[in-house]
């Protein structure tokens, strides 16, 4: 009965990790798109100048 419950363990293991990987191909543009996204805000707040207020 030990041993049953292990390989169910097992295979519930290798399900979830399979739904994983399976929900990243599928929403991997939406994920690019978010990265860039949020990589472009983190360097324009970082990299803001001092005359960015005089840009018009």
């Amino acid at each position: 009965m030990k041993i049953a419950r292990f390989v169910l363990k097992i295979v519930a293991l290798s399900l979830g990790a399979a739904a994983m990987v399976c929900a990243i191909i599928a929403y991997w543009d939406a994920l690019v798109e978010l990265c860039g996204h949020a990589k472009g805000k983190l360097q324009r707040t970082a990299c803001a100048s001092e005359y960015d207020d005089y840009e018009e």
